[in-house]
């Protein structure tokens, strides 16, 4: 097999490599630059960033507080009331 008949082979791999690297280029060229973007949506971006951030100081500090005050799961008192399940030994005596 000569080299000119391998590579009529591979035409069709060739024609969509090929395609693939023009349409590619085409956009990268036609694409706005990165700096751009960040220029036009920095105060999106920013804001986002100190919502995240105060979300996780004061969740995170609530939710310590809340734990530590009550010596329980939050919520699972609520849960048990809501399950109708009896209350323990030690609740019953605490209110005897």
């Amino acid at each position: 097999m000569d080299i000119p008949e391998r590579l009529l082979q591979y035409r069709h791999h060739f024609a969509i490599a090929i395609t693939a690297s023009v349409v590619l280029s085409l956009l990268l060229y036609a694409a706005p630059r990165l700096v751009t973007i960040l220029a036009y949506f920095w105060p999106l971006l920013a804001s986002t960033a100190v919502f995240l951030i105060l979300i996780l100081v004061f969740g995170g500090t609530v939710t310590h507080m809340a734990t530590d005050s009550h010596g329980e799961k939050a919520g699972e008192g609520l849960l048990d009331y809501v399950a109708g399940q009896p209350e323990t030994v030690e609740q019953s005596q605490k209110y005897e």
